[in-house]
């Protein structure tokens, strides 16, 4: 089993969700973050007065899922989240362990 975190541009989150919707994924967690990287902010007017926005508005989506459907997901997360512009984001994969159903107890693959 797999962890798939992705942060991405807040506008591209429908079109991602929909397409890992369309393979069957069944749950996600997605989370209002902000940070930077080289992007590095820009700076905003606001009643005559600059402000340098360091950290960007993003969004993270958290994903459990099989080994087997890893590549897969992370080829459309990329597809899908891609602008071509700077700042579009990344994609980290992690192992997990151990998952466990809270309500039922199941474990494992079963528990995703």
């Amino acid at each position: 089993m797999k962890k798939i975190e992705a942060i991405i541009k807040p506008f591209k989150l429908d079109e991602v969700k929909d397409a890992l919707n369309d393979m069957g994924i069944k749950g996600m967690t997605v989370t209002e973050v902000k940070g930077f990287g080289r992007q590095k902010g820009h700076v905003e007017l606001y009643r005559g007065a600059e402000y340098d926005i360091a950290f960007l508005p993003k969004v993270k989506l958290e994903i459990a899922l099989s080994d087997s459907l890893v590549e897969k997901v992370v080829s459309t997360i990329q597809s899908k989240a891609n602008t071509g512009k700077i700042g579009d984001g990344k994609i980290f994969v992690y192992p997990i362990e151990e998952v466990i159903r809270i309500r039922t107890g199941e474990k494992g693959e079963a528990a995703i």
